[in-house]
């Protein structure tokens, strides 16, 4: 369990406490975070049945998030059976409090209809989405200035890349709060692409390298975020394919500066 993950879950501390103590967590917050203990094996056995349930209880208590896990775990067959339908129920249900990469996923998968799953009914209360925005956004205040990269820039690609969702998993495995792939994650050191700190980390160091490749050209290296350096190497500009230019007129309407100051190299600095 990372200290970034206290943070970002703004009651967690309470949590720890209570799992130190050996008491058995109450809190919506808390639950969630050990529920994600026992799913990714986090000081304790991996467990997805006990996932599972904790997360069922979690958003029992109102937390979208855990919705969205769920979701996710029905979708991938992680730890649960492979079921489309039940996934985008639960995506239904963290889409309609506020997470708008859950509903991004609905979008894209409109031909399956979502089912409600009769192993966790969803009956006390309204979801919320849950409110880790700040310090998410602490934390990139905390980094892009190391890599010489605006933060603007970086919450901008995180709005896009997850809707800060730090548990964001797309079909093309791209991973967490900045949709790192498996070889980006390699490429930058990140050993852990769910840890926002190691995402965040990553994703900056991989802007602060583009953004010297193109010389400080926003457009550019937006488009070469999601498409790739070579495929924007190729058409000597943003490339003409429809996910890619809205992905940077997306941005761009966030972060308007077409162009930023070319960072300094990292000189003798380990990435991570």
């Amino acid at each position: 369990m990372t200290a970034t993950q206290f943070m970002l879950s703004g009651l967690l501390s309470a949590g720890a406490a209570c799992a130190l103590a050996g008491e058995p967590p109450t809190k919506a917050s808390e639950l969630l975070e050990s529920a994600i203990r026992y799913e990714h094996a986090r000081d304790v056995k991996q467990d997805y049945a006990e996932a599972y349930r904790l997360y069922c209880r979690s958003a029992s208590l109102g937390d979208a998030h855990a919705a969205y896990i769920i979701g996710w775990m029905y979708f991938d067959g992680r730890g649960l059976p492979l079921r489309a339908d039940l996934a985008l129920g639960w995506f239904q249900k963290a889409a309609a409090a506020g997470d708008s990469y859950a509903a991004r996923l609905l979008k894209r998968f409109r031909g399956i209809k979502p089912q409600d799953d009769p192993a966790c009914p969803i009956k006390r209360r309204p979801l919320i989405n849950h409110p880790n925005r700040k310090g998410i956004e602490a934390l990139v205040k905390r980094i892009a200035p190391r890599y010489a990269i605006d933060p603007q820039l970086v919450l901008a690609v995180i709005q896009e890349e997850s809707g800060f969702n730090p548990s964001a998993l797309s079909p093309k495995n791209a991973q967490g709060l900045m949709q790192l792939i498996p070889e980006t994650a390699k490429r930058f050191g990140v050993k852990d692409v769910l840890d926002p700190l190691e995402n965040i980390r990553g994703g900056t160091a991989y802007l602060h390298w583009l953004m010297r490749h193109f010389t400080g050209n926003v457009g550019w290296v937006l488009a070469a975020y999601n498409a790739g350096e070579k495929t924007v190497e190729q058409y000597q500009g943003i490339p003409p394919f429809g996910e890619t230019q809205n992905y940077v007129r997306h941005i761009l309407a966030t972060y308007p500066k077409t162009v930023h100051p070319v960072p300094p190299a990292l000189r003798g600095e380990k990435l991570f």
